[in-house]
């Protein structure tokens, strides 16, 4: 009996060492802090002795928000993983979300010891690129630069995401108004399978009069710009719609750093950790109770380069502005 228990205990122990060098290997040292207070919740990244540096935040938080927060936290700066749905207290749907919840966030940051209050960075990707670039045109003061995966030039209605309710609304609004968007139909089912998905973006992109309406006014940003999108990018049309935004900050004089970065043989997935190496080339959409394909596009070789790649340029857009 004593022998068993000998065996249990040396098992636990184990099962606890195991724990710990895994969560040591994890974050080197750098576990997030998190805050839920100022009307909005995060996961705070930051060395013990950080001071005055650059921070980004990463729109959306989750698995990708905390990964780039933690990179950037070993790198000597400030990260802030920042979820704004599907948590208690956060909005169900990504619809009709309040820009004051990220200002909030970005004040709040403001006042940490370890943040450049004049440095604060929003990173996205696809929708939250979207919503990053919207968020630094909002609030040009307080926000000092934009890195947008998979970006889009536009703001959409609600009704882009398959899941979202079926009344049209904005996705985004500030002090009760609106933030001007596409009005668009919810995305329909056709005979083919995998569906494709650039249609149903370069019809919206086709409605002119709502395009000019709803064209994010990225020359309001006061800082530099950093676009990445895939060539083949078979989810929407990135590489149109980063084309659009660099149009319009050359039409408008911007006076910033911009690069618009374009990857071939790569497709809408390229934000992700560089190191883990995915197969996965489709994804799955519920339309009228019906499961259909659709195509990320890129090929392994083309995303995984194109992964390798940004993260290097990333590092280097934060480490021009750490110089500056």
């Amino acid at each position: 009996m004593k022998k068993k228990h000998v065996i249990l205990i040396g098992i636990a122990i184990l099962i606890v060492a195991g724990y710990l060098i895994a969560d040591s290997i994890l974050f080197n040292g750098i576990k997030p802090k998190i805050i839920n207070e100022n009307g909005f919740q995060a996961n705070f990244f930051a060395k013990e002795n950080t001071k005055n540096k650059v921070a980004v935040i990463l729109i959306g938080g989750g698995q990708w928000g905390d990964y780039w927060a933690h990179e950037i936290s070993k790198n000597e700066l400030v990260g802030l993983s920042l979820p704004y749905i599907g948590r208690e207290n956060l909005p169900n749907l990504p619809e009709e979300i309040d820009l004051k919840y990220f200002e909030n966030a970005i004040k709040w940051l403001q006042e940490q010891k370890e943040a450049n209050s004049k440095k604060i960075i929003i990173m996205g990707t696809s929708r939250n690129a979207e919503l990053a670039l919207i968020i630094a045109s909002t609030f040009p003061d307080i926000v000092g630069g934009v890195i947008a995966y998979a970006p889009s030039s536009v703001s959409w209605s609600n009704t882009v995401l398959h899941y979202n309710s079926n009344e049209l609304k904005a996705s985004w609004t500030y002090n009760g108004v609106d933030i001007p968007y596409i009005p668009m139909d919810k995305i329909a089912a056709n005979k083919s399978n995998p569906i494709n998905m650039l249609d149903y973006w370069e019809d919206g992109l086709a409605k002119t009069h709502f395009v000019n309406k709803a064209a994010i006014k990225v020359e309001k940003i006061k800082g530099p710009i950093l676009l990445f999108s895939g060539i083949d990018d078979k989810v929407w049309p990135s590489v149109k719609m980063a084309d659009m935004i660099e149009k319009r900050l050359i039409n408008n004089n911007f006076k910033y750093r911009f690069q618009n970065i374009k990857y071939e043989n790569a497709g809408h997935l390229i934000s992700n950790n560089p190191e883990q190496l995915s197969n996965v080339r489709t994804g799955k959409i519920n339309i009228g109770g019906k499961v259909y394909d659709y195509d990320f596009g890129g090929t392994d070789d083309g995303d995984s380069k194109a992964k390798k790649d940004a993260y290097i340029q990333v590092f280097k857009f934060l480490s021009n502005l750490r110089n500056d």
